[in-house]
């Protein structure tokens, strides 16, 4: 068997088509194609062309992570899922999270931090909330109590800020509803009482 042709792809120009004996085999990456270290004419054994593929294989989930970081961070077990569901073996995930570890593109403690920042920006939530939401998103427990260690946010000030936004709804004039609401919120009963008594403290 021999590599007839190396062509760079029409729609993905950062992917090369392998071609053996005149037909289309398999793709890389550039940076696959380098490591690879093939060459037009060069002569191939059914190990060679088989180990080949593999590499593509996995060439291939790199390249499709590295898409779907591009639109939003993941964590390690959002990347483990997807990959999952794209029916990759668990040998081949395991060399796909190297090479991305490898290459910096995963960083769940740099990931945790930058969702409680966010989450906090676009919202008032509690570190109880933030912690089940980075469980969900397979940070492990270690990881969370780090980054929610090193966020200072007063939890009485997060929720009279929630309050305040809260009782511009008819709803939530009501105290027990407002209550029952922060409670669901994951903020505890202590802090919500002490807000609500600062609130309601006269000028």
């Amino acid at each position: 068997m021999k590599i007839t042709d190396i062509k760079q792809q029409v729609k993905r120009k950062d992917r090369y088509s392998i071609f053996i004996d005149g037909k289309y085999s398999f793709a890389l990456s550039e940076s696959g194609l380098l490591s690879a270290d093939i060459k037009i004419g060069q002569e191939l054994s059914e190990r060679d062309l088989a180990n080949l593929k593999q590499n593509a294989t996995e060439d291939k989930g790199v390249y499709r992570v590295l898409d779907l970081i591009s639109r939003r961070p993941r964590s390690e077990g959002e990347i483990r899922d997807y990959l999952k569901r794209k029916k990759y073996s668990a040998e081949e995930i395991t060399k796909i999270l190297e090479h991305l570890n490898t290459k910096g593109y995963i960083n769940d403690e740099d990931f945790a931090r930058r969702w409680a920042e966010n989450r906090r920006l676009l919202k008032s939530i509690s570190k109880r909330k933030l912690q089940l939401e980075l469980r969900q998103k397979r940070i492990s427990d270690e990881i969370i109590q780090r980054v929610l260690e090193g966020d200072e946010t007063n939890e009485v000030e997060t929720i009279k800020e929630l309050i305040v936004k809260k009782k511009t709804s008819s709803r939530y004039q009501d105290q027990h509803k407002l209550m029952q609401f922060l409670a669901r919120q994951g903020f505890n009963y202590s802090d919500i009482k002490q807000a609500l008594g600062e609130i309601d403290e006269p000028v």
